[in-house]
């Protein structure tokens, strides 16, 4: 037993005058109890209890510790009470973590929107296209795309990202409009140089086969926005996220194309350090993205 359960079942003896009560009280056993309380009057040199067939009561220098130790269990008290209703409520610091693009584009006006409903929380986002340590950084909660590695995190599923081959029509009529995934070989790729397999794309046919063509081109780029550009300047196809596209195919700036040979849907995870005793704010905030990537989500972004 420690110092604390030692001063919780000094207490409760001094309170029911019985070492059996107190024991039960504490889920301990009598011989235990007694064993304890010995074991404290030894370190403290002093008799703390008289002892008789009707029970026990407190010596005077017993009497005097228990003020002491009372006044400790309430401060105890207080505290893991504050902590339990700090854990329940909507309230506090949250940080989040994303991708520059999709926080950008996608995230700040959830966020915001939630926020308006949530007075109490304050928001720290940051974007960051690397991988970060949640437990390291102290980041509270992050939204990551693609298949998620084995961990001790938490993680709930939010729904998927779509992606689309897209290109400006100028280019198209320049090189021609590719009708079959082999026929990108003979194109200009704008390569996403972090998913959809880099230069190698992956596609699934429609009798359920995966293709997959090897591509090359004037550019490549870690940044998204880099390659919206490129595409809608001409420059070349690529592979996009419809988030990122759709606003753009809606204009004719992009048309979409091998609409029948879908690339890799990305699964969209909102991720934090532990599943257990998630706070009320990283719950909340979950929960109300779960509600926002139904079909069709990205046509919604602005």
């Amino acid at each position: 037993m420690d110092r604390i359960q030692g001063l919780q079942l000094f207490v409760r003896v001094c309170e029911t005058g019985s070492l059996t009560r107190a024991a039960a009280d504490l889920g301990i056993t009598q011989p235990t109890a007694t064993k304890h309380v010995a074991a404290l009057e030894r370190r403290l040199g002093a008799r703390l209890f008289h002892r008789s067939t009707r029970g026990v009561t407190p010596t005077e220098v017993g009497a005097a510790y228990y003020d002491q130790c009372k006044a400790i269990t309430l401060q105890l008290d207080a505290a893991d009470n504050l902590a339990a209703l700090m854990q329940s409520r909507v309230q506090g610091s949250l940080r989040i973590n994303c991708s520059v693009s999709f926080g950008r584009r996608v995230l700040v006006p959830l966020v915001l929107r939630y926020m308006q409903h949530n007075p109490g929380v304050t928001v720290d986002l940051g974007f960051e296209d690397r991988y970060v340590n949640l437990v390291e950084q102290g980041i509270d909660l992050a939204l990551r795309m693609g298949r998620l590695a084995d961990s001790t995190l938490g993680a709930r599923y939010l729904g998927t990202n779509p992606w689309a081959l897209v290109a400006a029509p100028g280019y198209l009529a320049e090189a021609g409009t590719p009708r079959r995934p082999d026929d990108l070989v003979r194109h200009r790729a704008l390569i996403y140089s972090t998913v959809q397999g880099d230069d190698r794309w992956h596609f699934s046919s429609p009798d359920g086969r995966t293709v997959t063509v090897a591509v090359k081109g004037p550019l490549r780029s870690n940044n998204l926005s880099a390659l919206l550009a490129a595409a809608r300047a001409g420059m070349g196809v690529t592979a996009l996220p419809l988030y990122m596209a759709h606003a753009s195919l809606a204009r004719g700036e992009l048309v979409s194309l091998l609409e029948r040979h879908a690339l890799p849907a990305q699964p969209m995870h909102a991720v934090f350090p532990s599943p257990r005793q998630v706070p009320a704010k990283v719950l909340s905030m979950v929960n109300w993205l779960q509600g926002q990537f139904d079909d069709g989500w990205w046509t919604r972004v602005g």
